[in-house]
């Protein structure tokens, strides 16, 4: 019997260079050969960041404290305490740029707008497409939700080999949704001016969606189906991202913009905006689900994704909960009974202090974990040739600012800094460990470790090899 063969590569292509990838299907795995190499689980590096850190003390509580909500991964990620980001440490410059640059670099900063050097998942980018991703993929997406931007290094944390930005940094889910899917562009005037108007990315792919799953289709039923659920879960994210309730006729008028604030109206001279839990995480997961979406479809295999920037300055309100029980009522202002950046969450951590209860410091810092998690379980979801999940296939590095909310001490505040690591397909251990180690020795192991040729900081350096975060 003739089996039919799709090539893998092939995507449904429409209009403004929209591109949408194909799931793995039957089809596409004709001869022994094949099906091992389109089989394969890629190579994927992606850094995940969260503002303003949790102090080493709290660290050491393990998963009883604050990193709560990563416990039903922790067979799945390795938290890696008492990293020694020192080195980061800049003369003259905030200390929290300073850690934040240092995320994923493991270098000091090298301005106010460059890293220090590249971060991890651009030097295995480079390893593994010296010539460049594969044709309709996205090289490198960089999202995030955050409010403090006063400098680069802040929010941003994907950077290339000479410590420039690695991609264009999107804040709003529906820029998100553009960067990965494409726009619509519309000629819609006599003088040849061009106006970009939004309607669904499925708009431009109808007709070969009708032969995909129509009769003279070379799929099975069981791939046709596929397709039809596949393009089901894109409208599914697509109208959440633009708010498009319905299909109108012609090209519908320009979405909503998003309910937080961006720009210059996000960080109004450093003093902070009043935001509600439920603003904030509602922004967030939006941004998650469609960043996890891209990596789901396999449309970009590195990047980085923020929550929350480094030195965050946010007056949150609103009752926090997890499971079923109540965790705390945010209302920073009210509880430091001050106004602008005195009122801020970013004071819980300066006024940390390791005798006392932090009763609020560690609920914002619960709650970091609970987003996060909520990402790192959407990657879950999803299993791959190999039976398992991407979040266990992938490198997802995940990290902060600051061991320590004090800045009178360079030395304590860039030591301790959480980190934490997924499997890469099996090759570090789950758990938690106490490395003891500088982090450009942590960066160098885990990029030894997935194949990757390139390494961080000075040449003539020598290395140090952290066996212990190794499977």
């Amino acid at each position: 019997m003739k089996t039919n063969r799709i090539n893998r590569r092939t995507m449904l292509k429409g209009l403004g260079g929209i591109t949408i990838g194909l799931p793995l299907m039957e089809e596409m795995m004709g001869t022994n050969a094949l099906a091992a190499r389109t089989s394969a689980v890629p190579v994927r590096a992606f850094n995940v960041f969260f503002g303003l850190g949790i102090p080493a003390p709290l660290q050491r509580e393990g998963y009883d404290g604050v990193l709560e909500p990563l416990k039903p991964l922790s067979q799945k990620l390795l938290v890696m305490r008492n990293v020694d980001q020192v080195r980061c440490d800049v003369s003259g410059i905030n200390a929290h740029f300073d850690g934040s640059t240092g995320s994923f670099t493991a270098m000091p900063a090298g301005g106010e707008a460059k890293a220090g050097g590249p971060s991890i998942d651009q030097v295995i980018r480079r390893t593994f497409y010296p010539d460049g991703m594969p044709a309709g993929m996205v090289p490198t997406l960089i999202g995030g939700t955050y409010f403090r931007r006063s400098r680069v290094g802040r929010y941003l944390h994907s950077y290339n080999y000479d410590g420039t930005v690695a991609g264009t940094m999107q804040e709003k889910p529906r820029d998100l949704f553009d960067r990965v899917f494409g726009v619509v562009a519309v000629d819609t005037s006599g003088d040849d001016r061009r106006q970009r108007l939004k309607r669904s990315v499925l708009d431009t792919v109808v007709d070969q969606y009708r032969f995909y799953t129509g009769a003279n289709s070379p799929l099975g039923s069981a791939s046709k189906a596929r397709i039809t659920e596949h393009l089901e879960r894109i409208r599914e994210f697509e109208q959440r991202a633009f708010e498009m309730k319905r299909k109108l006729p012609g090209a519908p008028a320009l979405p909503p913009r998003s309910k937080v604030a961006h720009g210059g109206q996000a960080d109004p001279g450093g003093m902070g905006i009043d935001i509600t839990l439920e603003e904030l995480t509602a922004e967030w997961r939006l941004m998650a689900d469609l960043y996890a979406l891209a990596i789901q479809m396999d449309r970009v295999r590195f990047g980085s994704l923020t929550f929350l920037a480094a030195g965050e300055r946010i007056r949150l309100t609103g009752k926090y909960e997890y499971g079923s029980r109540k965790i705390f009522q945010f209302d920073d202002a009210a509880q430091h009974n001050a106004t602008g950046d005195q009122g801020c969450s970013h004071e819980w951590w300066h006024k940390f202090t390791e005798e006392k209860k932090n009763i609020q410091l560690r609920a914002h810092a619960h709650m970091k974990m609970r987003e996060v998690a909520y990402f790192l379980n959407r990657l879950d979801e999803q299993k791959e040739a190999n039976g398992r999940s991407i979040l266990e296939n992938s490198m997802i590095t995940i990290s902060t600012e600051s061991g320590d909310g004090r800045h009178n001490d360079s030395k304590r505040e860039l030591s301790g800094v959480f980190h934490a690591i997924t499997g890469a397909n099996g090759r570090f251990k789950s758990g938690i460990v106490d490395v003891g180690a500088e982090g450009l020795d942590v960066y160098n192991t885990m990029l030894g470790a997935v194949g990757a040729t390139g390494r961080l900081g000075p040449a003539k350096r020598e290395p140090r090899h952290v066996s212990s975060i190794l499977a």
